[in-house]
């Protein structure tokens, strides 16, 4: 698995890589690493019935502005697993369950964990890969997940890659990989790396409660706000008042 530091000079790849872009912070400024290290992105979202699936509306708008900015159109594939959500049900995310208030430390936090959901998204955005022959399947995880969510730790990426080797071996792309370039990086730094490439955050939609604006309280607004305030970076988002 080629893990490495997302600022190194002089490293570029080339080739399609399709990127599973959810909306946020994370995947926005994953898919302009993309760009800038010379690779043609795939953007792939999901519908998974999550209560905020108008994350769906910013990542297009995203994959949009970049195309704007680089002068091309880029791919951007929506797809449907909403016959799944019934299945996966026992999550704030995808039920009635309240979304839970405060940082991801917090044990609360677990009633946010969606089934097997990194794996089913990797597992489709794979089978693109194979049948575009892209060169790599690039993911947003990063070393703030790793508390909470089991599917978004190293192990698991490293046994991905693996797994989608294995699973199409003699077909595909020969060299490719699972690009995790946030995977031992905190959000904070992923905001000092979206910052310097011109990533406009403003279009991200984090929080899970789906609102019409961000609530504030909930995991993912709480760390979002953590992360520009720790990179010293402005942050553009519209929050709910205090005590709604």
């Amino acid at each position: 698995m080629i893990d490495h530091c997302a600022q190194l000079p002089g490293v570029t790849y080339g080739g399609k890589c399709v990127v599973v872009l959810s909306g946020g912070m994370d995947s926005a400024t994953l898919l302009h690493l993309v760009v800038r290290y010379h690779m043609t992105p795939i953007a792939v979202s999901f519908n998974y019935g999550q209560k905020h699936r108008k994350e769906l509306d910013f990542a297009r708008q995203q994959v949009i502005n970049l195309g704007e900015r680089m002068s091309t159109v880029y791919e951007h594939k929506i797809i449907d697993v909403t016959a799944l959500t019934a299945h996966i049900s026992k999550s704030a995310l995808t039920s009635d369950m309240p979304v839970p208030e405060g940082h991801y430390a917090a044990d609360n936090m677990k009633q946010t964990v969606v089934p097997n959901r990194n794996m089913i998204m990797m597992s489709i955005a794979a089978g693109i890969a194979v049948n575009e022959n892209a060169v790599a399947v690039a993911t947003g995880v990063h070393a703030g997940d790793h508390f909470v969510y089991p599917d978004c730790r190293p192990q698991f990426v490293h046994d991905l890659e693996a797994t989608i080797k294995s699973g199409n071996e003699g077909f595909g792309h020969p060299a490719l990989f699972v690009y995790a370039p946030f995977l031992h990086k905190g959000k904070e730094e992923i905001a000092k790396i979206g910052d310097s490439l011109g990533v406009d955050y403003s279009t991200t939609w984090s929080c899970y409660n789906g609102r019409e604006m961000h609530c504030g309280v909930c995991g993912t607004c709480v760390e979002r706000k953590e992360a520009f305030s720790l990179a010293d970076v402005s942050d553009p988002t519209v929050y709910e008042p205090v005590g709604r």
